[in-house]
C-alpha cells in the first residue's frame, strides 16, 4: 500500500471523527420531525414537498422576555426552529440581557461558539480544560467578536445599566446546552448531598440549600 493511500485513509477517517455533523451529500435534507425512524440527527423530507418556510425563522428582531432569575433569555434558531438546517452543520441564537444580566456559565457539547455584541458592554469568558483551568476573560463592546471553544465552560455578563443584546453562531444545527448549575443541583433525581458537599468542599446543608432552589 503507498504512502499516499495510507496518507489518504488517515486523513478521511480524521475527517470523519473530528466532524461535530455529518456533512451533506445532497442540496439540502429538511429534517422530517414526524419520521418515526431513529438517525443520529434527524431525517430527510422528500425534497419534492420542501417549501421555503423550511429554511426561514422570522422574529429574531424581537426582544427576548429576561424577567428570570438570571436576567436573560437565549433564542434559539437550531434545526428545531429551522429544518432546513439539518445536516447542515450551523445555528444561530440572539442573547438579550437585563441590567447586569448573566447567561450563567454552560458548555455546548457539540459546538464552538462566535458571539457578536450588537448592543451594550458585556463580559465574556471561558475556562479550560484540568488540569490548568485556566480563565481567559474579556469585556466586549459593540462590534466585538469573541469564540468559545467547543465543548468549554463559558458565560456573559451584561457590565451596563441598560439591556444588552448578542448574536451567536454555533457550528451545529443542534449544539445542545448544559447549564452547570442546573446539571448539577437540578438533576432528577438529586445527586446524593454527600457527593456534591465533598465535591465542593461544604457542608451537606448548603448543598440541600443549592439544590431546593433548582
Amino acid at each position: 500500500m503507498s504512502h499516499f493511500l495510507i496518507f489518504g485513509l488517515l486523513f478521511t477517517t480524521c475527517s470523519i471523527v473530528f466532524a461535530s455533523d455529518p456533512s451533506p451529500l445532497q442540496d439540502f435534507c429538511v429534517a422530517d420531525p414526524k419520521s418515526q425512524v431513529l438517525v443520529n440527527g434527524l431525517v430527510c423530507r422528500d425534497p419534492k414537498q420542501v417549501q421555503a418556510d423550511d429554511f426561514l425563522f422570522r422574529g429574531l428582531n424581537l426582544m427576548g422576555n429576561t424577567s428570570n432569575n438570571v436576567g436573560s433569555n437565549v433564542t434559539q434558531v437550531t434545526v428545531a426552529q429551522v429544518p432546513g438546517l439539518n445536516t447542515l452543520g450551523i445555528s444561530m441564537a440572539r442573547i438579550d440581557f437585563a441590567p447586569m444580566g448573566i447567561n450563567p456559565p454552560h458548555t455546548h457539547p457539540r459546538a464552538t461558539e462566535i458571539l457578536t455584541v450588537i448592543e451594550g458592554r458585556i463580559l465574556v469568558g471561558f475556562v479550560t480544560s484540568n488540569p490548568e483551568n485556566r480563565l481567559i476573560t474579556k469585556v466586549l463592546e459593540k462590534g466585538d467578536v469573541f469564540v468559545f471553544p467547543e465543548g468549554l465552560i463559558h458565560f456573559q455578563k451584561n457590565m451596563g445599566h441598560g439591556y444588552a443584546v448578542a448574536i451567536a453562531g454555533l457550528s451545529s444545527q443542534n449544539p445542545g446546552v448544559i447549564t452547570i448549575a442546573n446539571v448539577v443541583f437540578g438533576s432528577n433525581p438529586d445527586i446524593a448531598g454527600d457527593i456534591l458537599a465533598k465535591a465542593f468542599q461544604v457542608d451537606v446543608k448548603v448543598v440541600d440549600k443549592i439544590q431546593s432552589k433548582f
